[in-house]
């Protein structure tokens, strides 16, 4: 079984263009405030969710190994 994952949207960086929203509609949702967040922010690794964090303009979403917070995305350097 694949590691689970860990999603989670910095609301301080969010700009809530919706671009994660638009790649990802089951996964993402805009609260009133325009920002993103993750419906299920523990979850099975999804190429769905890669795309919407590899959408972000501004590099707001972030997904780490559940278990162990190791980098999914953006990869460390």
């Amino acid at each position: 079984m694949a590691d689970r994952w860990h999603v989670e949207v910095d609301r301080d960086l969010c700009i809530g263009s919706g671009m994660c929203v638009g790649g990802a509609p089951e996964e993402f949702r805009l609260d009133a405030a325009r920002r993103s967040h993750p419906v299920a922010p523990d979850r099975e690794p999804s190429e769905e969710v890669l795309d919407a964090a590899e959408s972000c303009p501004v590099e707001a979403i972030s997904i780490t190994l559940a278990e162990t917070g190791e980098p999914v995305f953006p990869p460390e350097d």
